[in-house]
């Protein structure tokens, strides 16, 4: 079977370089055909030239972006360039700073090998993240259950077989969510353990900022049924205050009003015209192996 592994990367070539010698590695024992398709979202720092010797990987290419578009953007890029212009049979999109890692990579393949063309996705049963950060996570995982009835417990980390990939690509919500993506348009998702690594290099990049934006763009995929689960919400909890009607009691209502709102704006990301053309945002595509 021919894999491809989709990474993403801005600026942390640094990282990425140490992950190629990682997947090298960690595939040696494999009898497929492994090559790495790496989306550089235009970075503006120079890429080191390091000659490796990646004996186990088949092929390396790097696709460079004319402009920053964003990690969500630059997997469903990457997704639609595979698709279109590659050979393959499953796709296993990974983040390139080592917090997917790369020694997971043959239980993917060997899972895959028992469950033919079947969905494989990495659920986190360990993270290396501060307690805040790991509380905020479990929030986020909380809220989008209890307003979309999907419970998300992965990453980009997965393993998709080639009619998954077909279905992504013409689903405009892979412009905005990887994940939430794959949960609308997938039911039967294949679960394996998968531990957060550690950063090669430098601090982490999910900023509570970012988490929060990448919640409520999950979130957003699914706006229908938050908006039902919203109104249901709305109606109960005024009945439930209306004797106890005050600033404090109101807050909750605040709250998700303004989530409502934030989840209609990312909604607006969901632009299928410039899906379908993100390949005319490749500037070059270099062959380093």
């Amino acid at each position: 079977m021919k894999f491809k592994i989709l990474i993403p990367v801005y600026n942390d070539w640094q990282s990425v370089l140490k992950l190629l010698d990682n997947i090298n590695s960690s595939i040696e024992s494999l009898e497929h055909e492994i090559s790495v398709i790496i989306v550089n979202d235009a970075s503006n720092h120079d890429r080191p030239i390091d000659e490796k010797d990646l004996e186990n990987i088949h092929s390396v290419k790097i696709l460079n972006m004319k402009i920053n578009q964003g990690h969500a953007r630059c997997i469903a890029t990457g997704l639609k360039y595979i698709y279109e212009k590659e050979d393959f049979d499953y796709v296993i999109p990974m983040d390139g700073d080592g917090e997917d890692r790369p020694e997971e990579i043959p239980q993917f393949i060997n899972c895959v090998e028992d469950f033919n063309d079947k969905i494989i996705v990495g659920e986190r049963v360990k993270r290396t993240e501060n307690l805040v950060f790991k509380t905020c996570y479990h929030i986020h995982k909380l809220i989008t259950l209890t307003f979309t009835g999907k419970s998300i417990k992965y990453g980009n980390f997965t393993c998709l077989p080639k009619t998954t990939i077909e279905k992504m690509i013409n689903e405009k919500a892979t412009w905005n969510s990887f994940s939430g993506s794959l949960r609308k348009i997938e039911k039967d998702l294949i679960s394996i353990p998968s531990s957060r690594g550690s950063r090669y290099f430098g601090p982490s990049k999910m900023s509570f900022f970012n988490l929060l934006k990448h919640s409520l763009s999950i979130i957003s995929v699914f706006r229908q049924t938050v908006l039902i689960r919203s109104a249901l919400f709305i109606v109960v909890y005024i009945l439930m205050i209306k004797s106890n009607a005050s600033v404090i009691t109101a807050i909750p209502l605040v709250l998700l009003l303004v989530m409502v709102y934030s989840i209609s704006n990312l909604a607006l990301r969901e632009n299928m015209e410039e899906f379908n053309n993100s390949l005319k945002n490749i500037l070059d595509i270099t062959k380093i192996k």
